[in-house]
């Protein structure tokens, strides 16, 4: 069995007018050491699918399992603190921590100490490829890309082994987004992390490994 699967997912909500299926039956097998992308155009349902991976909603019907548990079933905020780390476009770094703080904080809020948070810290701000000057500078006084950069670190400060990330270049540059790319393909392929990246941009899906097509809320290639 896949780290995480997706059983005939489907979430839908009613407007006034109509019933909306934002995510129609969804079915797949997601492996670590892989890199998947999830394209498709607004509104196709790619977003929807990302927060129903991440717990943040629940299916209308069926089910998603991680390590062979259903996650309805599961504590959502313990999942999503230890199981599943997310990585958004806006890099949502808190602007009052330093850049080591905001790579500490998920550790701490999870009871670790000062000590311990900090040495992880340090590691991943290394891993990738930032070094310790830019420990004390607030997320103001980075660029875009090294602001993604520490926010990949935090995610990967956790126990999380599946890493999801909703249009990480989407405010960065080229050069920028290529280094992203490069990074969280190295997560996958040289570290095993399961990586599931939801974007709009196909120089990404070349390189993914798996390329999921979302249209109408259904997967379809």
């Amino acid at each position: 069995m896949g780290k995480l699967v997706l059983n005939d997912v489907s979430y839908q909500y009613r407007t006034k007018y109509q019933t909306v299926y934002a995510v129609n039956n969804v079915s797949h097998v997601f492996e670590k050491g892989k890199f998947y992308a999830i394209v498709g155009k607004s509104g196709s349902g790619k977003t929807t699918l990302l927060s129903i991976i991440a717990g943040l909603d629940l299916p209308t019907s069926g089910e998603v399992i991680y390590d062979g548990e259903n996650i309805a079933k599961m504590n959502r905020d313990k999942y999503r603190l230890e199981k599943i780390s997310v990585i958004y476009q806006n890099f949502n770094l808190f602007p009052l921590l330093t850049a080591i703080e905001n790579v500490m904080f998920p550790q701490q809020f999870a009871g670790k100490s000062e000590n311990d948070a900090k040495q992880v810290a340090t590691q991943k701000i290394q891993s990738v490829g930032l070094n310790e000057t830019f420990h004390s500078r607030f997320p103001s006084m980075l660029s875009g890309g090294e602001q993604q950069r520490i926010a990949i670190a935090r995610a990967l400060s956790t126990n999380a082994d599946v890493i999801l990330a909703d249009e990480p270049t989407g405010n960065l540059d080229v050069g920028n987004s290529n280094n992203i790319v490069e990074l969280l393909m190295k997560l996958a392929h040289e570290e095993n992390y399961c990586v599931i990246v939801v974007t709009h941009d196909l120089s990404i899906a070349e390189k993914a490994d798996v390329v999921l097509k979302m249209e109408d809320g259904k997967i379809v290639n």
